[in-house]
């Protein structure tokens, strides 16, 4: 059996095209969905230096599973996008926990995993586009609303009878 044979044991053919899956269109604008961070660390492209969040949607159903995105730029050179850069991490932050913001040092990716990953909140889901591109980048951050707690059913009723044993 070759490497290349498929799971049916057919062999694999090629015709030196392949689409992985068909182009989905992107999360509408001001979409507010469940979801957890599955990857968070420090990132690098042509000397900018990020956070690079991996985003998975939990909720609403119709997206579960799609990824999104974000650059957390908290070493921008403008100070100002610097300075809210580092308020979306905090809120971010909070809403798992808040250990990075109570360290006061720069997070590793250690700590970001430690800290971020795993932790349901909401998002605020916006559309971004260049020329012909669409993708989704994330405005906004809140913490998961709990649903209402149902109160515990009674395990021992009040018993106003003796009990004969």
């Amino acid at each position: 059996m070759s490497f290349f044979s498929l799971s049916d044991n057919t062999t694999l053919e090629t015709t030196g095209s392949f689409e992985a899956a068909p182009m989905i269109d992107v999360i509408p604008n001001d979409t507010s969905c469940l979801a957890m961070i599955e990857e968070a660390g420090w990132a690098q492209y042509e000397g900018d230096e990020y956070i690079n969040l991996r985003w998975t949607v939990v909720e609403p159903a119709i997206y579960k599973n799609r990824k999104i995105f974000q650059k957390v730029r908290v070493y921008d050179v403008d100070a100002k996008k610097a300075d809210k850069a580092k308020r979306m991490l905090a809120a971010i932050d909070a809403n798992a926990g808040g250990k990075l913001v109570a360290s006061g040092e720069e997070p590793t990716d250690m700590a970001m995993a430690k800290s971020l990953l795993n932790k349901p909140m909401i998002i605020k889901v916006m559309v971004w586009e260049m020329g012909d591109r669409k993708g989704n980048w994330v405005s906004a951050v809140a913490p998961r609303q709990n649903k209402a707690a149902k109160p515990a059913p009674a395990l021992v009723a009040d018993i106003d009878e003796d009990i004969d044993f």
